[in-house]
């Protein structure tokens, strides 16, 4: 596949906020593609450190915006607007791009139908990520390409709906339809998003063969923070569990999967850290869900995403 024969304008968008130490190689891997996109749009939220002058030296069209008023759905939403590709290839500053085909195998599923609205690619572990942090990412984007569908969700449940930002490719047309990325998220806009999709009749693809390292080696504070986040969008877009399912499920699978593969490989030192991670999320995600409950001033020391509150609070 070439540029020529696809036909259509693709616009990259990354949000990003003191990348330095990723954008350059994030770069390095987008030139080397052989599918280049027609323009790069940055939103970036006033870093401190060099991102900017990467990003314009890359060749992208950066937009300076207040830290403050930082959103995950109406930052891209803003940028995804002003996006002249037909074909909007949504990133984040530490996706780097794994193979020089990824990007035009993340499209191609949008190419061949009407009803694929959507795609989301591989994310593989970094070369630092512990075996637990690597085995996540594992569970989470297994080595089989899938389509999911509305109906899936009886089989599925909150899986359904599973995509990541991270790399993430839409037709803006769809995206336009939809009104973009809910506003006023903690996080989640593309789960949200995709939820409003599917219902109307869309489909989405998890391609295998494109794919991006990405990965986080989380504390165990961190463990619990970004689990009570996702109890907090749980709870706040509470139309998505009534209509994909809850989230225990997929946990008591996640936990089961893990601990098998500790077992399996006789990692049996790393058992009680991987067990106490496990407890640090089920506890953040269970005060996230009874997140109005809890006195004002703690919710942002239990977030990771401390100035959202002072939005909404």
């Amino acid at each position: 596949m070439n540029h020529k024969s696809i036909n259509r304008t693709i616009t990259v968008i990354v949000p990003t906020l003191n990348g330095a130490d990723t954008l350059r190689e994030f770069f390095a891997a987008l030139k080397r593609q052989h599918l280049q996109p027609d323009e790069i749009l940055v939103g970036d939220s006033s870093s401190l450190d060099q991102t900017v002058a990467i990003c314009q030296e890359a060749g992208a069209k950066v937009t300076l915006l207040d830290r403050d008023t930082f959103d995950h759905g109406g930052t891209r939403t803003k940028l995804a607007k002003q996006a002249r590709g037909e074909i909007l290839v949504f990133f984040t500053q530490d996706a780097i791009l794994a193979t020089r085909d990824a990007l035009e195998r993340l499209i191609a599923p949008l190419l061949l139908g009407d009803q694929v609205a959507c795609t989301y690619g591989r994310q593989l572990p970094g070369k630092n990520a512990s075996p637990v942090a690597a085995h996540l990412r594992l569970f989470n984007y297994p080595q089989e390409s899938s389509v999911r569908k509305y109906a899936d969700r009886c089989q599925y449940g909150l899986k359904t709906i599973f995509i990541s930002n991270s790399f993430a490719a839409y037709k803006k047309d769809c995206l336009n339809e939809f009104d973009y990325f809910k506003n006023g998220l903690i996080f989640g806009e593309d789960t949200c998003t995709l939820g409003r999709i599917l219902a109307a009749g869309h489909e989405v693809v998890y391609v295998a063969d494109a794919a991006v390292y990405h990965s986080h080696n989380y504390s165990l504070g961190q463990e619990l923070r970004r689990s009570f986040d996702i109890g907090v969008l749980h709870s706040s877009e509470k139309w998505l569990l009534d209509t994909y399912g809850g989230a225990e499920t997929v946990g008591v699978k996640y936990i089961q999967s893990v601990l098998s593969m500790l077992l399996r490989e006789k990692r049996y030192l790393l058992i009680p850290d991987c067990l106490l991670r496990i407890v640090f999320k089920m506890i953040g995600y269970k005060l996230g869900r009874s997140y109005k409950k809890l006195p004002a001033s703690w919710r942002p020391l239990l977030s990771m995403h401390r100035l959202w509150w002072q939005r909404h609070t």
